[in-house]
This record gives C-alpha cells, structure tokens and sequence, in this order.
C-alpha cells in the first residue's frame, strides 16, 4: 500500500523572518493577481515569490518567473533564511478554523509519499486535471527542484490510530503557529523520533490514499519523475521517487467538505416559467419565490435533506427560487446520456446539475467556466452584483451538495474523476510551512 517517510525538511528560519505569518501564503491556484501582490508586500521573503512568482516587466518568454523563483530558493537557503532540518522528520499539522458557528481543528501531518502512476497503485485521484496547470508546474519543479506545496491527501482511518500515535508524541511540546487571512490558525509540530516514525510507518502500511487536492502538483510530481528517469538521473534513493503530502484521516473530526455553488454565464437569462418548462418532464420543480435573499432559505432545506438529488436554482429574470428534484424520468435518462459513468457517479448532485440539467435539459454543453462560491452569502453578493469580475452577466444560478468523503473513496475506487469542483475542503494547506527538496 502507500508507502509513508520522514525527510529532511526545508523551514523559515524564524529569527531571519519574525512571523511566520508573514512569509506563508494558500496555494498558488486559490490567489488572485491582487493577492499575490498583498503577499508580495507582506514581507520580502514570503513564499509567493516560489509557489507563484509574478510577472516583471522586462520579461520577454514568460518562463523568467520561474527562473526568479529558483534564484530566491537558493538566496534564502544561502542566507538561512531557510534551512534544512538537522534529522529527518515528519510535520503534524493542526488547522483551527470556525465553520458555521462552531469551531474544528483539523489534524494531520506531513511527510514524503511515495508515488505511484495513477490507477496502478494505491493512491486516487477523484478531478480531472487540466494540461496548461501541469505545464506551469513542471516548469517551477525544473527550476526549483523542490516541492513547494504539499498535496493533501486522506485515508480511511476509522480509529485514528496513525495520527493517534504522532498526537501522543508532541504532547506537552510548544508549536510553531501562524495566522492566515482567513483567520485560521495552523500549528506545525516537529517529530524526528525514529520509534514514533516507525510506529507511523506501520500503521500506514495498510491504507490506500485519495487525493484530495493537489491534482495536478501529484500529476507533475510522476511527470518530474519520469523525466529524470529518462534522462537516467534517477535512482532509487533519489526525492523525487516521492512527493510532499499532508495526510489526513477521513474519519478526523475537522474533516469539512464545503459545496462549490455555481453562477452560470454564457447561457441566456432564465425566467421561472421558461427554465420549468425545460426540465419538468425530468425534474419535480417548486417555485420557492422571489428575492435574492431566499437563497439561505433553499439552500437549509437541500443541506437538512442531504440532497443530492435536489439542486436550488436562481432565474435573474424574475428573481425567482426554484428547487428541482431529480425524479423517475430524469434518473433513466441521466443513465442513458451518462451511460459510460456508474451509478456512483450519476448519483452526485454535480453530475445530475451538469450532465442532466445544464447540457441535456437545457442544451449548453460549452458554456464558459461558472463562477464558483462556497459560502451563500457569496452567492446572494454576486447575484445583488448582477455580474462576474468581467462584466458578464449571470444567466442562472445553481446551489448543490458538494460529494461526501464516502463518494470520494468509491467512485476514485471505480477509476473515474468527478465532475470538476465536486467539493472543496476548507480550510486550504498552507503554502511556506515546509519545503521539499528534490535535491
């Protein structure tokens, strides 16, 4: 099964930084160009000067950021700003954060994963991926010879007993904190005990791993990794066998999946009456009512049913709610025009959205990337906005459940990707905490 081991980590020198709030940063494909900036300007050494080095003027290819980046990598190791860790180690890793009133923490920890080809081995990915990400990627791993950011993944662990072990061993031990923008508080623990790390090793040995975010970085890691072993640079002892990876136990209590709503655009504004009588010979409809506002409302009675069947929808025409569920002729004709998918994957409500709703029902199967939204309140502020960031209006709204972990270890177990943005784990690792390298 998957094979777990401590390394050699590279970490912020706290008396070169100070905070080590300062110098982290959410990975590079959650930050927009006026973050990156804000990071630029949170300090001189802060991590979005590797992960996502921006643009300078002067730049003729393209590709001198991530010569930029390689060139800070080497700055910062050569001034200790970082430096490696004096034994090989694994990282636990505490994320406190407060959703819907209440307050998780998240545990986990960091080491080097062995890879393995996806669908040969025991790691699962469950989205696809998208070749432009894995090029950027591969270009920063060729200049930096480094894992910047480590992929998140989960394993089924109904006792906990692999982070049980590592919990028992930073007892009483003071961690390493910092603060993002988001207010959630991340907590970095190092254990180099090699009795502790076996005992991890053990109780990893059995387990198969899902890829919960970081798609394509896992993806570049096994393209890296086979560059270097046609080139004949690779050994078996060599880093980049392996990959960075924050583990996580599905069965952990701050294990939160949050729904990734939708705003449509490239489709023509949807009024109730018109949008009903597109999909009412595949889905029961009720006409909730008018107002933006309503949307906290629809989106109680989806989440208290757990529906995935149901999706909410907003027509901007009218302004009015409606909730769609999937009934008896939809559920046949969502097999037919999804027959190459498994029940599995047809019973997820972004499928049924997508698959039946959007492309068949409606007949938009190129419509442009949607604007996504975690939160209802998001929705309910984009919807008052009328448009995207590029002034492109909205021409129907969708709230749906996000996929359970459950749906994530079986349908990645069937050898099938998700629909994208099928959830969203909240909160985001961080990018600065510990380096990898490939060195």
């Amino acid at each position: 099964m998957v094979q777990v081991e401590a390394f050699q980590g590279l970490r912020y020198d706290l008396a070169h930084v100070g905070s080590l709030s300062d110098v982290v940063a959410p990975p590079y494909d959650v930050i927009d160009p006026v973050f990156q900036n804000q990071l630029y300007e949170a300090h001189p050494a802060n991590v979005i000067r590797l992960i996502l080095n921006r643009e300078e003027p002067g730049d003729e290819t393209g590709d001198e950021k991530y010569e930029r980046a390689a060139r800070y990598l080497k700055q910062w190791q050569r001034e200790g700003v970082l430096s490696a860790e004096s034994h090989a180690a694994v990282y636990v890793y505490h994320q406190e954060f407060s959703y819907a009133g209440q307050t998780f923490v998240r545990k986990g920890f960091m080491c080097r994963m062995q890879l393995e080809k996806l669908g040969e081995g025991n790691v699962y990915p469950h989205e696809e991926t998208h070749s432009a990400a894995k090029v950027d990627r591969l270009k920063l791993f060729n200049a930096t010879r480094a894992n910047l950011s480590q992929i998140f993944g989960i394993y089924a662990d109904p006792e906990n007993q692999a982070q049980s072990i590592l919990e028992q061993a930073i007892v009483g031990k003071t961690p390493l904190e910092a603060t993002d923008h988001l207010g959630v508080v991340h907590r970095l623990w190092v254990v180099d005990d090699l009795e502790t790390i076996g005992k991890l090793q053990g109780s990893m040995a059995d387990k198969a791993m899902f890829i919960a975010d970081g798609h394509h970085r896992y993806e570049t890691a096994c393209n890296y990794q086979q560059q270097l072993r046609e080139s004949g640079e690779l050994t078996v002892t060599h880093p980049a066998n392996c990959v960075m990876t924050m583990c996580v136990s599905m069965n952990d209590d701050g294990m939160i999946v949050l729904p990734t709503h939708r705003l449509f655009k490239g489709l023509p504004a949807y009024d109730s009456a018109s949008l009903i009588s597109k999909i009412e010979s595949d889905f029961d409809t009720e006409v909730v009512g008018t107002g933006r506002e309503l949307a906290s409302s629809v989106w109680e009675q989806i989440e208290v049913n757990d529906a995935q069947d149901t999706v909410g929808l907003y027509c901007p025409v009218d302004e009015t709610w409606v909730l769609a569920t999937l009934n008896t002729n939809g559920l046949e004709k969502l097999a037919e025009v999804a027959r190459d998918r498994t029940d599995d994957w047809q019973g997820l409500g972004v499928s049924i959205l997508h698959r039946l709703l959007v492309e068949t029902c409606l007949g938009h199967d190129s419509l442009p990337k949607p604007k996504y939204m975690h939160l209802v309140q998001e929705v309910i502020d984009s919807l008052e906005a009328g448009v995207d960031d590029d002034d492109e209006p909205f021409g129907l709204a969708a709230l749906v459940m996000p996929a359970t972990l459950e749906h994530i270890r079986v349908i990645s177990k069937n050898d099938e990707r998700m629909p994208a943005k099928s959830t969203y784990f909240y909160p985001k690792l961080l990018s600065g905490l510990v380096i990898n390298s490939l060195e």
